[in-house]
């Protein structure tokens, strides 16, 4: 199943959709649609609706913490990024894990800012995006898939020059309008855990990132297993997995984006998020 937040008549609801072309719109929170539907519950809907008459946001526009997110988690990517210095060397033993500052999530079709009055080296990086459906603390591996309500298709925007300026990830990757999500989330129930999904990115319909999430360094059981160890992943959270190689900066010479370029990124199975650059 599919479920999104989409805008009817000027009021926003949660929606679910079986076939990806009509959707039943709920006058509820998109998680605890999630959990009567998880439950068998059959909730009476406001409507159906095709979802070419719906305006489709971000699954969770308004993420209750920031977004958690893996750095380097595909070889490729590691090769690519670790000539930009030390601090991105590729020798490293453990996960590199960073969060994001979503003050909202773009949704499909939605416009990227730029930011371009300070940010001269925008850069793209495609994403699988797990969701957490309830709180997990301590969960071990084995439980893992038990925590996670579905996926979705992420791009981790980012202000390399911002970035790099900082010892620290996070201003340059939290922009506002640096997280786009979407077009939904496909719920784990329709594909095997952990997924293993081609992934790609095109900028003006030149694919410049193609890989599979079976290629990620550390798995979905695993992140879980280690970030609930020390913290409570609340219901809602957001992880997004690491990008392959193939980002602006990591080409030769790089290829930034630019005002009016147009981002696609696509994972197998999930969905299309497709933005522009204003």
């Amino acid at each position: 199943m599919k479920l999104l937040t989409v805008l009817f008549e000027e009021k926003t609801y949660s929606a679910a959709s079986n076939d990806g072309k009509t959707a039943k719109l709920y006058d509820m929170d998109i998680l605890e649609l999630a959990e009567k539907l998880d439950l068998s519950e059959d909730p009476m809907p406001v409507a159906e609706k095709e979802l070419k008459d719906l305006k489709i946001l971000a699954p969770i526009v308004y993420p209750a913490q920031d977004v958690l997110c893996l750095g380097l988690n595909f070889y490729d990517h590691q090769k690519e990024i670790s000539k930009l210095g030390s601090e991105y060397r590729s020798e490293r033993g453990n996960a590199v894990y960073f969060s994001k500052r979503a003050n909202f999530v773009i949704g499909p079709d939605e416009y990227i800012d730029g930011h371009f009055d300070f940010v001269e080296k925008l850069d793209y990086e495609v994403e699988l995006a797990v969701v957490i459906k309830k709180d997990a603390y301590k969960v071990k591996k084995e439980d893992a898939f038990d925590y996670v309500l579905g996926y979705s298709v992420f791009n981790d925007i980012t202000a390399r020059d911002v970035q790099l300026a900082h010892t620290q990830y996070h201003f340059g990757k939290s922009l506002d309008s640096f997280c786009a999500m979407g077009p939904w989330i496909v719920t784990a129930d329709e594909l095997p855990f952990e997924p293993e999904l081609e992934i790609s990115c095109f900028v003006n319909g030149e694919r410049r990132q193609h890989s599979n999430t079976n290629l990620m360094i550390f798995g979905i059981a695993e992140v879980i297993e280690e970030l609930s160890r020390g913290m409570m992943l609340k219901a809602g959270s957001i992880i997004s997995m690491g990008t392959p190689g193939g980002v602006a900066i990591g080409m030769n010479p790089p290829k930034f984006l630019r005002s009016g370029d147009e981002v696609v990124c696509e994972i197998e199975k999930i969905g299309v998020l497709r933005n522009i650059v204003k």
